[in-house]
């Protein structure tokens, strides 16, 4: 059997969803039992290079249709166009579910992380434009604003570019503050599916540049482990707490970040490439989640301050979210693959893209 079938079957409240939204990726996904999907600027470029034959009409009839556009602003539709593609993909998840599971992440534009209203705002118009769309933003200072407010909203919320304990819990609190002013209005929160994505593998990625450009004498198994243990100690937090938001891994790097969590009450973000992997592990099927971090790699990682900033609750304040090395690079690397997003669509505002 399917190792993420066996997973999905004997531990059902361990979801799974597809990292992607190219149809190819999201259709394997389903078959093996995946519940969600999302997106983000790099996603949408990746996705776009591998279907750029089947979207070039759609590109030109976005230009054509409204001949002031920018290219941003055919960006943006694009981004739309392939977020409700995933939408009908999931439907029927989202059916059976009854609206609890088949969702897909639409993440607002990045360059809004210090506005908390332009992405509240985009947020609400992403939640418009299907029952099943999520919606993806940073947790910045002031994208704890933006979450309190879509929240409030109405908007089931995906917290993304995360990678502390500190970042989670204070976007727990600031869902709960937009829950709780929901229910004080009389208003509908049934089907609301809040979650904060904690970046595993980014997180082990920043400790390892970090270990580098300090010098610094770590064992190297303890770097694989610094992501799994910020996730394990948020989750217990959270369960004590009772927080209605659940917790979502991302950015996978190694097998840990899979096979450690499973049998928690968590989501879980994953690549085609991943699945593959997982699927073909041929690892135990067991409940790992309760099972601590090796204390070993735990008394490792306690050595480095970058480790602390993230596995501290008290780590780091919500204005020294955005100065973190894991947020900047992350940051980085969503704005190069909205940059290689527009750099594809630019030459077909000409009606026909320039000589590859």
């Amino acid at each position: 059997m399917s190792k993420m079938r066996e997973m999905r079957e004997k531990f059902p409240n361990t979801q799974f969803w597809v990292d992607s939204c190219a149809k190819a990726d999201l259709e394997y996904g389903i078959g093996i039992g995946a519940v969600g999907a999302t997106t983000n600027p790099v996603i949408v470029s990746q996705v776009l290079q591998k279907e750029l034959p089947e979207w070039e009409d759609t590109i030109r009839a976005l230009y054509t249709q409204s001949p002031a556009a920018t290219e941003d602003d055919v960006a943006w539709k694009l981004i739309e166009r392939m977020g409700l593609r995933g939408c009908e993909l999931l439907r029927p998840v989202y059916e059976q579910s009854g609206g609890a599971c088949g969702k897909i992440s639409m993440q607002t534009n990045i360059k809004y992380y210090h506005d908390w209203e332009k992405m509240a705002d985009q947020a609400a118009y992403f939640h418009s434009l299907a029952p099943n769309i999520q919606v993806k933003m940073p947790i910045s200072a002031a994208g704890l604003t933006a979450f309190e407010e879509a929240t409030y909203r109405g908007v089931s919320v995906n917290a993304t570019v995360s990678f502390s304990l500190a970042q989670a819990v204070a976007l727990a609190e600031a869902v709960e503050r937009g829950l709780k002013r929901r229910e004080a209005e009389g208003l509908d929160t049934t089907h609301m599916t809040p979650v904060c994505t904690i970046m595993l593998g980014r997180i082990d990625d920043w400790l390892k540049k970090a270990v580098a450009a300090d010098n610094l004498a770590v064992l190297p198994e303890a770097l694989e482990w610094g992501g799994v243990a910020v996730f394990k100690k948020a989750y217990r937090i959270f369960k004590e707490r009772g927080y209605r938001t659940r917790l979502l891994t991302a950015a996978y790097r190694n097998l840990y970040h899979w096979h450690e969590l499973i049998g928690g009450d968590v989501s879980m973000t994953i690549t085609a490439k991943y699945l593959k992997m997982f699927d073909n592990s041929g690892l135990e099927i067991r409940a790992t989640m309760d099972d601590p971090v090796p204390q070993c790699w735990l008394d490792e990682l306690q050595k480095l301050k970058e480790f602390r900033r993230a596995y501290d609750e008290d780590g780091m304040t919500p204005e020294e979210f955005e100065h973190y090395g894991a947020f900047i690079t992350c940051l980085e690397g969503f704005f190069k693959g909205y940059d290689t997003l527009l750099q594809l669509i630019r030459p077909y505002q000409f009606g026909s893209p320039l000589a590859r």
